[in-house]
């Protein structure tokens, strides 16, 4: 099967280094679509994964031009959420007829009421999709859900680190076990991944989403790592509120949360002095994923009338911190 990664950086890498490092058991033909220093090391070089002690390099073709790879049967976006109605375009070469798109991306997908039912089927979420841009250009119906767990992060050019977490929970939007999402699994797990098919994605998205929703922004204000916001009385308080506000309206979207907010506090203070993403956007000077996991937390709660009071002071604030760093 031939699969495409597209935006090979750090979870992009992870993913296909380990894919195409056997592909009679994977049964995947890897391509990567990269740009700058690590895409030019990767070609000339390789694309080399270091887990712990081990180092493993493997050749895969690499480009920045999508029309050189032709139709896949599955294109695996690892992008930045605000970055992907941006490539869109550039993406159709990959697009065949049953081409899977797998949507590897922080936060509420584009996708989200597609297959939902009742009156918010077919709702498009500008915060995620201005103008419906991946609505119309990738289609809904080639939609499989990914909840990536893995932290890694590129060394040096065409060099990724895998940090930690080894699963990626694939899902699809009307909840069936499709053939096509099983197919995937099966590769993904051939190489070593933990790829469970969930009936249930959303929920898994929102699990994930409740921390990011509150922890980093909350970090990008502070600049405190994880232990410190939870340890903190107020911040703690800040991220509980923004986390029932969250509930709140998932709940009335239908999702049934496998833990309660005080336990996923406990979990995200255990991870340690670990700096969010967001935080870690700030400090380079890079775009911070805004929409995706504050916005269209908003946008939603708008959709079912719940209001967001916490969620809106702080969205102000991390938007104005991001227009002051000149990165919004």
């Amino acid at each position: 099967m031939k699969i495409c990664i597209f935006g090979a950086g750090a979870i992009g890498g992870f993913m296909g280094a380990r894919l195409a490092a056997d592909p009679e058991a994977t049964g995947a033909d890897v391509s990567l679509v990269a740009r700058g220093p690590h895409l030019a090391a990767i070609r000339e070089k390789g694309l080399t994964l270091i887990e712990q002690e081990r180092e493993l390099n493997v050749r895969v073709r690499a480009t920045d031009d999508p029309s050189e790879l032709g139709p896949q049967d599955y294109v695996v976006l690892t992008l930045k959420a605000h970055s992907a109605p941006a490539v869109v375009d550039a993406m159709q070469p990959l697009l065949g007829p049953d081409t899977a798109v797998v949507t590897g991306v922080n936060g509420v997908p584009w996708w989200y009421f597609h297959r939902f039912g009742g009156p918010l089927e077919g709702t498009r979420l500008q915060s995620v999709d201005p103008g419906g841009r991946q609505w119309e250009g990738i289609g809904p119906e080639r939609a499989i859900g990914c909840v990536v767990y893995p932290a890694a992060e590129i060394a040096a050019p065409g060099v990724v680190r895998h940090v930690e977490g080894w699963r990626f929970t694939l899902g699809e939007p009307s909840g069936e076990r499709s053939e096509r999402a099983l197919r995937l699994s099966r590769a993904l797990t051939a190489a070593g991944f933990k790829a469970p098919v969930r009936p249930r994605i959303r929920d898994e998205i929102w699990v994930k989403l409740w921390g990011n929703l509150s922890f980093n922004p909350i970090s990008a204000l502070t600049l405190a790592t994880l232990d410190a916001i939870c340890a903190d009385p107020g911040t703690r308080a800040v991220a509980r509120s923004m986390m029932l506000e969250a509930q709140r309206i998932a709940e009335k979207l239908g999702v049934k949360f496998p833990i309660d907010v005080d336990r996923r506090i406990e979990g995200a203070a255990a991870v340690g002095a670990h700096r969010t993403s967001m935080l870690q956007d700030l400090e380079a000077g890079r775009p911070m994923e805004i929409d995706a996991l504050v916005t269209a937390v908003q946008e939603l709660g708008r959709l079912v009338d719940e209001p967001t009071p916490t969620i809106d002071v702080v969205h102000a604030l991390i938007c104005l911190r991001a227009r002051v760093a000149g990165l919004r």
